[in-house]
Order: structure tokens, then sequence, then C-alpha cells
């Protein structure tokens, strides 16, 4: 399957994020997957493609059943390039922490 979607926009929706958990636990098939929800079925059809499509979900056919589970190493993916921003924003942190704390000891 072709991704024509970002990940990020994918990851933003609250829904999308629910099914992501749900999935997490087991894979399951479009109608386990909508019956957690109050959405119409075809509105979480809808957030299965989307998420598919960034290849956040991997699916598998079992006779007429397709069963949807995550895909776990493009969600490593997400989180690898947002621990880059994480460990940017702890070190200045940590720096600013310094700073304040060298302000501290020359006030007094």
């Amino acid at each position: 399957m072709e991704v024509r979607r970002d990940v990020f926009q994918a990851i933003a929706d609250p829904t999308r994020r629910a099914i992501l958990t749900l999935l997490a636990a087991q894979a399951l098939t479009p109608g386990a997957i909508a019956d957690n929800f109050n959405s119409s079925r075809q509105t979480i059809s809808k957030h299965i493609q989307i998420l598919a499509e960034c290849r956040l979900l991997k699916s598998r056919s079992d006779g007429r059943e397709i069963y949807y589970q995550l895909n776990p190493q493009k969600l490593k993916d997400v989180a690898e390039f947002i621990d880059m921003f994480r460990e940017l924003w702890e070190k200045r942190l940590d720096n600013l922490d310094n700073v304040l704390k060298q302000m501290q000891k020359n006030k007094h």
C-alpha cells in the first residue's frame, strides 16, 4: 500500500490514537474495533484506512476476516524522531537550570 498520508497527522487524531491503543493489545477485525466506539463503522473504517496508509497498522486475512494489528516498527520510527527533540530540550533545560543555580550562588 502506498503511503499517502503523514504519520504525524494520523496520530494527531484522538480516535486513531485510541485505535492504536486497542491494537497494541491484540489484532482485531474492523467490526471489533468499531464496537469500542460510538462512531459509525464507516467512520472507524476510514480511521483504519488512514492508519494503514501510514503503515501504523499491519493487516492479515484469516478466511473472510481481516485482522489489523499495530506495526510497532513504524511507531518506533516515530518515537526515535521525537526523541531527538526530547534530548535537545532536556539539554537546554539542564543548561538553564545550571545558569539559574549559578545566578542563585552569585546572589548570596
